[in-house]
């Protein structure tokens, strides 16, 4: 697996990306935007290492390029989210050099990394003017609901939890938090409209805090007659794929990400 840092136009000026390709690539291939968790007030481009976008790259011979978007201590909402639909677009406009197939394009994360790639799936859909087609949406566990709900509210997980969900939160939305004036690309939650999303497949787990939010959302993407699944796993940790690898449950989410991928993506 070969990995390449490079320096592309943002909102802010200049972004830095890594992008993840096989050393073998044969064009063209899948390019997917993966974006990193964090709560929106930390984390890193560096995490794709440790993530399934990685994965996906080295099993099916995707490009995946993952931003180091502005967290919310340098530039509160909408800095996140521009500089990551500026990611999607460079993906997109560059896709001949890169060797990615324009009608291949997935938008993934993590998270907040999660809650993002849903985001930029809304504003590819609503304000892209067609210029991207995402093809397939994979926000897994995503952080998409600033309002509390039953999971997230009186969550007392060890690596994400009600506390730290209100600070990530307030951090990311400014004078917004708390108010009706959040827009639905800051919380995509808040959307009403599912309707010409992308296919999306995600999995979660029982006790963690994002578990409400992430089968509201795959329940509103069918109702708008949008494939949509998600697999649930018993446990309270969040991200456990990424910290518990060696669990029956990380394998097996690992696994029917591959067939989800596989099934959608060919």
């Amino acid at each position: 697996m070969k990995c390449e840092k490079r320096v592309i136009p943002s909102p802010a000026g200049r972004m830095k990306i890594l992008l993840l390709r096989a050393g073998n690539q044969i064009e063209p291939v899948p390019g997917i935007l993966w974006i990193h968790g964090g709560g929106y007030i930390t984390g890193m481009a560096a995490m794709v290492h440790v993530s399934r976008g990685r994965e996906l790259a080295k099993r099916f011979g995707a490009v995946v390029m993952s931003p180091a978007y502005r967290l919310a201590y340098q530039a509160k909402y909408p800095a996140a989210l521009e500089d990551c639909c500026a990611a999607l677009e460079y993906m997109s406009a560059h896709a001949a050099e890169l060797g990615i197939d324009p009608d291949r394009i997935i938008v993934g994360g993590e998270s907040a990394g999660g809650g993002l790639a849903a985001a930029v799936c809304l504003a590819a859909r609503d304000r892209g003017g067609g210029r991207v087609k995402v093809a397939l949406q994979l926000p897994l566990y995503p952080m998409l609901d600033c309002r509390d709900t039953d999971s997230s509210r009186d969550n007392h997980g060890h690596v994400w939890n009600t506390r730290k969900n209100h600070m990530g939160w307030r951090a990311y939305l400014g004078e917004l938090y708390g108010t009706d004036r959040v827009p639905k690309y800051a919380s995509a939650a808040l959307e009403t409209d599912y309707s010409g999303l992308p296919p999306c497949y995600t999995f979660v787990a029982d006790g963690e805090p994002f578990r409400d939010e992430t089968l509201d959302y795959v329940r509103h993407l069918q109702e708008a007659g949008v494939s949509a699944s998600v697999d649930v796993y018993h446990g309270k940790t969040h991200a456990f794929d990424m910290l518990l690898p060696w669990k029956k449950a990380s394998r097996q989410a690992r696994a029917k990400l591959c067939e989800a991928y596989r099934s959608i993506m060919g």
